[in-house]
């Protein structure tokens, strides 16, 4: 404190204090400081929950069990949609089945799967996909259903017309016909969605004394996984075969990638076709 005198009165001056630069800048420094480390451990442990999260997938995947399937007299080969609409090029779905039909090499397994069936006298089922003119009058339908009817997929006359069938996209691939037309497979009524809630699959299954399915056909995250998933709810052990079926890609939807896995997640056990034939000749 100073003291000034003016005139005759002397006044006061309180010094001002200074402010305390240092330490607000050393606060600021803490707080920065603070916050970094926070920062750094928050980091720390979502670093460490991503790892952790990755190796419980990895053991996972790893400890998935394969329950396996045996083939024996109470088990039949069942192939969904095998008919021109999908696996032709001139067929009306080809452009979206194409590139995985090719990839998997589906046309030419599922032939090498009914052809082993026969030789090894195994049933063959076929759940087939037809649509009749009543059907298109619908008031409703799922994605893939309505694009069916839109482009007429599976059309046929009538349930009891057989006109315009032969050569159709409703009538089976011409190299199967040797095995689907020998009087001994087994064709059921058809489906009309993807499922066969609606047809008698089962019960043809049930009357022949099957208990066990080997899947295969098309396409695969439509009618063969609906199949699997019912055939498995209804108690039959199901196989699929992963190769001798496809499935629809699309901009940004791969249809074949979610069927594969939902294949494994689900099925009882999968095959290729090459162990499906080693299974069917007992080997």
């Amino acid at each position: 404190m100073t003291t000034t005198q003016i005139g005759t009165s002397f006044l006061r001056i309180e010094p001002k204090p200074i402010p305390p630069m240092c330490n607000t800048r050393r606060m600021d420094i803490r707080s920065i400081a603070k916050r970094s480390q926070t920062m750094k451990r928050t980091l720390k442990t979502a670093a460490l929950t991503a790892v952790t999260l990755f190796t419980l997938a990895a053991r996972v995947q790893a400890q998935l069990p394969d329950p396996g399937m045996i083939v024996d007299d109470r088990t039949a080969l069942v192939i969904t949609d095998p008919q021109n609409d999908f696996l032709s090029p001139d067929g009306v779905f080809w452009g979206a089945v194409a590139e995985s039909v090719t990839e998997n090499n589906t046309v030419e397994n599922l032939e090498t799967l009914m052809r082993t069936a026969k030789q090894s006298g195994i049933g063959v089922f076929i759940s087939p996909h037809y649509y009749f003119p009543t059907d298109h009058g619908w008031k409703f339908a799922g994605a893939l259903e309505a694009a069916m009817h839109d482009v007429g997929m599976f059309d046929r006359a009538g349930p009891t017309d057989l006109e315009g069938f032969e050569g159709s996209g409703a009538d089976w691939l011409e190299r199967y016909k040797p095995y689907i037309e020998d009087g001994q497979t087994v064709v059921t009524s058809p489906h009309k969605v993807f499922g066969p809630e609606q047809n008698d699959l089962a019960l043809q299954l049930r009357k022949s004394g099957i208990d066990r399915v080997i899947l295969a056909g098309m396409s695969g995250n439509l009618c063969v996984e609906s199949h699997m998933r019912e055939l498995l709810e209804m108690g039959f052990e199901v196989a699929v075969v992963t190769d001798a079926t496809a499935s629809a890609i699309l901009p940004g939807l791969d249809g074949n990638a979610a069927a594969q896995t939902n294949f494994r997640f689900i099925a009882n056990t999968t095959w290729t076709t090459a162990e499906a034939v080693q299974h069917m000749r007992g080997q």
